[in-house]
């Protein structure tokens, strides 16, 4: 069933809701929403127990982008799917879906428990050295850190596609942005597979080439708001995180790098009532199949 919820500043953000329970949102990561196969494969899987709130985040599928972007109106539009959810929920977030989802957690109460699945945070030298920006910054500078302007739009004339400095003049975040905004929407895909993802350049030129990149392309404005939630450098919010005193787990691949994995035992150490698991067998790019008993046994007994 897909229904609507408005956030506080009349963005429609649009859910499949599967299942019947206790209510459980999926936040999603880049070039990602709720079609997916992979949040639909967790969703479809815990349907049987859970009520799942599967949603598109601001900017992507059905739901709406309304100028400017911050982070905190994604932390609203959270709160407004878990509030059509019935209220207190809990949450699920993937990559730098799992950042939002501890972000918000860290706001709201009515995240009752929280897992995360390799949030990006760079807390050692041999994470991704993002261009424009600091790596190891000390942590956001206010509202400007996660914040876009909004006086603009790009050649398809969707609002949201804007530079923003992020605390930093010339930060990464400000120049995908500004190559969204000079219809570059491929150069800031590339940038962000190579430089972020860690991608080979040699495999993105290939992946030119084929039909997918096109639907790559459509989400490129969404880029610099994955960087505006993970903040200058990909820093850590230690203080944020030590204020989330809910069950939570955390989980990693064993195949992923290992700095996604220092990431991992970093967010650990930081939540006070952390579980941190690996899964074996699994990267980055995880199974659903992996996900699924993992979230199963945490959410009903964590």
């Amino acid at each position: 069933m897909t229904g609507t919820a408005i956030s506080a500043d009349g963005t429609p953000i649009v859910f499949d809701r599967h299942g019947s329970g206790p209510a459980l949102v999926l936040v999603h990561g880049a070039f990602t929403g709720r079609g997916h196969p992979t949040l639909t494969g967790v969703a479809t899987g815990l349907a049987p127990w859970f009520t799942v709130f599967d949603y598109d985040r601001r900017g992507r599928g059905a739901s709406g982008d309304t100028a400017p972007y911050a982070m905190e109106r994604e932390i609203e539009d959270l709160a407004a799917v878990m509030a059509a959810a019935g209220g207190a929920a809990m949450v699920f977030g993937g990559s730098s879906g799992g950042a939002l989802a501890l972000e918000a957690a860290a706001r709201l109460p009515e995240v009752v428990k929280l897992a995360v699945w390799e949030p990006p945070y760079h807390v050692t030298p041999d994470a991704p050295d993002l261009p424009d920006d600091s790596p190891y910054a000390s942590g956001r500078s206010g509202a400007a850190a996660s914040s876009l302007s909004g006086d603009c739009a790009d050649a398809s004339g969707r609002s949201g596609d804007c530079a923003g400095d992020f605390g930093a003049p010339g930060g990464f975040g400000a120049r995908l942005a500004r190559l969204v905004r000079e219809g570059r929407r491929g150069a800031a895909v590339e940038l962000f597979m190579v430089a972020a993802a860690q991608v080979p350049a040699e495999l993105v030129a290939d992946m030119r080439a084929s039909p997918s990149w096109a639907e790559l392309e459509a989400l490129a404005h969404t880029l610099a708001y994955e960087a505006a939630v993970m903040g200058p450098g990909s820093a850590l919010p230690s203080r944020r995180l030590a204020a989330i005193d809910r069950p939570a787990l955390v989980l990693n691949g064993e195949l992923s790098p290992a700095w996604m994995a220092a990431a991992g035992r970093a967010v650990a150490a930081a939540l006070p009532r952390a579980a941190h698991r690996v899964l074996e067998g699994q990267a980055h790019g995880v199974a659903a199949g992996a996900l699924v008993p993992e979230l199963l046994e945490f959410f009903v007994t964590g």
